[in-house]
């Protein structure tokens, strides 16, 4: 395996970016070795993308601790509250959330997990990863955070993606109050965990650098307030790092800022309105627009879990619009020129602002941001949407055969070929390997003559359809995860068109597929239920 280093150009400032290629010369001379290798990458992958446009990297939590990776169900998943061990008649856990992931509540240490995120991350168009990381304190979850950020950058690695840090400084105080340190030690514990990012992802080559200085986010601050006190946290780097806080840089020491779901703006009611959330997103700009690096935001919505959970009274409440939201903020993220577009966020189930695949919203957003990929930033990019189901298929085939080692050496190869974006290949591997049922076999088939309205619906829809010969039909419902919901029609049919009522009264909101067998011919469609 050997990597490539490719440096790119944007607006003057330079990116390093890296990939893989493989089978290539032993021997050569150095210079004419890296002009061949950059040849052959650029003709192995395509035309390079825009240098132009935006990194699309997202906002990442790797803090979740679920059973047999864990002995226990870690606290957010629980909140003290919720008991994930307590399963419904629908096979879902009872978990500190109002959405719940495709795979269930997971380990952020689990494997199978990080490669099906990290290849979800590669057929998006997603760029990279900001981790949440809490440092190297010994106080509760905060060593099983870092130990998972290392495991999460192992896959981040393997897939050619880039990571950087998002540093909490707030867990300065925490371990004041713990006794942990003391107050006079705070900046030799700042100052360790500053030497620990470098010593252990600045020098990597997947972290994400811009003109040669590794990236580093804050979330806040929270604690160091003054510019003075990170520049004394970044005396002991070998290179300060490209630094940026939230809201409000934190100059000179922070280049910028970054933006976040502005729910200290709702209403006494507890709603952040669309004309509150766009107030905020134009006056970010503006106050951006004289930084000489920019990072914006786009999220999907906000729905905390943190009253029901007793935890606070909650942030607020920032309706999703069935994907609206997020596509009003990725566009005023395209119009601000940023040099990252920061995705918020991947999996924070707390507070409701996920964008990997859960049972309410399915790929909704990753099918948007696969569309902004493919669109606005990189027009060679070549995965599609039935791919993205692909990594669930994945990761279900590493649970159903852990044991089976030829089975899971496949699984290995399918990784690598959708990583180098061989994916006729990896698909048709996969496939070998899954043998899905009819049901899931039509997910991945074009569609005909196949409708329902209203979509989105409340609690009726009609779903018409057309059956060219006489033929036995049967159309059957099935959740996000493809779980039978129930089969509404398994008659003959004559020729011709017809339609038939779906009563969703009793299921609750979120992305549902209805699938037409008609012979030997499937066809699926998704729906969207809201209430």
């Amino acid at each position: 395996m050997i990597k490539t280093i490719v440096i790119l150009q944007r607006n003057g400032y330079s990116y390093t970016i890296y990939s893989r290629m493989v089978n290539f010369m032993k021997i050569i001379t150095c210079n004419i070795f890296f002009f061949l290798l950059f040849m052959i990458s650029t003709l192995a992958n395509g035309a390079p993308a825009d240098e132009t446009k935006p990194l699309l990297l997202i906002h990442f939590m790797p803090w979740y601790s679920a059973p047999p990776v864990s002995s226990s169900w870690g606290w957010h998943w629980t909140m003290n509250h919720f008991n994930p061990d307590a399963v419904d008649g629908n096979g879902k856990r009872d978990i500190a959330s109002h959405y719940y992931p495709l795979t269930g509540p997971y380990d952020s240490m689990d494997p199978d997990i990080l490669e099906y995120q990290v290849l979800l991350m590669k057929l998006s168009g997603i760029d990279g990863v900001l981790v949440d990381w809490y440092g190297t304190g010994n106080l509760w979850d905060y060593p099983a955070i870092n130990q998972r950020t290392l495991a999460l950058f192992d896959y981040i690695d393997k897939a050619g993606l880039t990571f950087a840090i998002v540093y909490e400084d707030q867990t300065l105080p925490n371990l004041i109050r713990q006794n942990v340190i003391s107050e006079d030690e705070k900046y030799v514990q700042g100052k360790n965990d500053m030497l620990y990012l470098q010593n252990t992802w600045f020098q990597k080559e997947a972290h994400l650098k811009i003109d040669d200085r590794p990236v580093l986010l804050n979330f806040g601050p929270q604690f160091f307030y003054s510019s003075s006190e990170w520049q004394d946290l970044f005396s002991v780097l070998s290179t300060p790092p490209l630094f940026f806080t939230e809201d409000n840089r934190v100059a000179p020491a922070a280049v910028g800022a970054f933006s976040w779901p502005p729910m200290w703006k709702s209403s006494a009611n507890g709603i952040l309105t669309q004309s509150s959330l766009k107030e905020y997103l134009d006056q970010f700009s503006k106050k951006s627009a004289a930084w000489e690096y920019r990072i914006s935001s786009a999220f999907p919505g906000f729905h905390d879990i943190y009253k029901e959970a007793g935890v606070s009274e909650g942030y607020g409440f920032l309706d999703a619009d069935n994907g609206s939201t997020f596509q009003l903020t990725l566009d005023q993220a395209l119009s601000d020129n940023p040099h990252i577009i920061q995705l918020v966020t991947w999996n924070d189930y707390g507070e409701g602002t996920i964008i990997e695949p859960t049972e309410e919203t399915g790929y909704l957003y990753l099918e948007m941001v696969q569309k902004l990929k493919k669109t606005v930033v990189d027009p060679t990019f070549q995965p599609l949407t039935r791919h993205l189901r692909m990594p669930l298929q994945h990761f279900q085939a590493r649970k159903d055969h852990r044991n089976d080692r030829q089975i899971n050496a496949t699984l290995d190869q399918v990784f690598e070929l959708f990583v180098e974006m061989k994916l006729d290949e990896a698909e048709a591997l996969l496939k070998t390997i899954t043998k899905v049922d009819e049901s899931s076999e039509g997910f991945q088939l074009t569609e005909c003559d196949l409708d329902n309205y209203p979509n989105p619906f409340n609690h009726n829809t009609t779903i018409t359809y057309n059956v060219p010969k006489p033929a036995q039909v049967n159309i059957t419902i099935y959740n996000a995860t493809g779980r039978k919901i129930i089969e509404l029609l398994d008659e003959t049919r004559d020729s011709g068109r017809h339609s038939i009522e779906w009563d969703a009264s009793q299921l609750s909101s979120g992305i549902y597929m209805y699938c037409l067998k008609v012979g030997d011919v499937i066809r699926v469609k998704k729906c969207l239920l809201a209430r």
